[in-house]
């Protein structure tokens, strides 16, 4: 982490990024205004172009900023798009259990993104203040990830449990929900009165899911990069996209069964690298580890755990 380096965003910069950020979620909604099932063609379109994006910006900044603050984005946008597949694979059991039909799971998914993107906005603020404060907010910040980590592991492929949510409860208890889907409408008039369609019931549950994962992701790329530009930068490139990539990875997320592991390896990880940072700043001799050297580690273990998961898999397939 380049503690002296000047912060990449300036005022011009964060306006033209919430604004490109804006227009990119208003034309995700355009296209899912109609609900309609996702092609494969479609799917891998989308995600190409938005997996261009983030490389093109990397390109950008290494010109512009110099190498080691691409390279930080790059390792954020690494560890941001991971942890945004393991959303994902919940993402998936959510639309399972709640039945959702395949003609609006990606408005589902849109509201999931959009709900992402506000709440990792509040917690990347709060973790800028927290830094502001004083380094003691690299240790917290490192055993949020430890925590995270044995939270990862413990729960493992278990599928979420729909009824337990506190949200979904609350949202039953005070309004009635119909029995089946009105195609993209999450209200709707029944006997006189107002009632939630399904839709709604797994949009808050979704939310419900964003908050867990704001809690895990921004410290993980505060372990990367201390610039709230780039932790917001590289939380937005890692979600804008997940609606198309869904469908691309629908099939492929079954397979990573050793996925979880993998993610409780580089959480725990970037903890070690946050707690030796604020090591560091009090004992100088604390070594630190490099940002090339976490990329590495990170490219690595997900190398290891997709090559172990496919071998699991056709194991148990054979």
């Amino acid at each position: 982490m380049a503690e002296s380096a000047a912060p990449v965003g300036t005022p011009a910069l964060w306006a033209i990024s919430i604004v490109a950020l804006i227009a990119l979620l208003v034309v995700d909604f355009v296209v899912t205004r109609r609900p309609h099932e996702v092609s494969m063609r479609e799917a891998v379109g989308w995600s190409v172009f938005y997996l261009t994006l983030p490389v093109a910006f990397g390109v950008w900044l290494w010109f512009d900023a110099g190498t080691d603050r691409a390279l930080e984005f790059m390792t954020g946008f690494v560890v941001e798009k991971s942890l945004s597949v393991d959303n994902l694979f919940v993402f998936m059991l959510l639309l399972a259990a709640f039945a959702v039909p395949a003609a609006v799971q990606q408005r589902v998914l849109l509201y999931g993104i959009v709900g992402a993107l506000v709440l990792r906005g509040v917690f990347i603020a709060a973790g800028a203040a927290m830094l502001a404060a004083g380094t003691w907010a690299f240790l917290v910040f490192g055993v949020v990830l430890f925590a995270s980590a044995v939270k990862v592991v413990r729960q493992g492929e278990a599928e979420p449990d729909i009824s337990r949510m506190r949200s979904v409860r609350l949202l039953r208890r005070f309004m009635p929900v119909t029995d089946d889907y009105r195609g993209a409408k999450m209200v709707v008039r029944e006997n006189g009165r107002r009632a939630l369609t399904p839709l709604a019931v797994v949009v808050v549950a979704v939310f419900a899911t964003d908050v867990v994962f704001a809690v895990d992701s921004v410290p993980a790329v505060y372990g990367i990069t201390e610039d709230p530009y780039l932790v917001f930068a590289t939380n937005a490139f890692a979600l804008m996209g997940l609606r198309a990539l869904y469908f691309v990875l629908h099939a492929a997320l079954a397979k990573l069964v050793h996925l979880n592991h993998g993610l409780a390896v580089i959480l725990a990880f970037i903890g070690v690298k946050l707690v030796l940072h604020w090591a560091h700043g009090i004992w100088p001799a604390v070594p630190e580890i490099p940002t090339p050297l976490s990329l590495a580690v990170i490219i690595g273990t997900l190398a290891v755990v997709t090559f172990t998961s496919l071998r699991a898999r056709r194991g148990v397939d054979a």
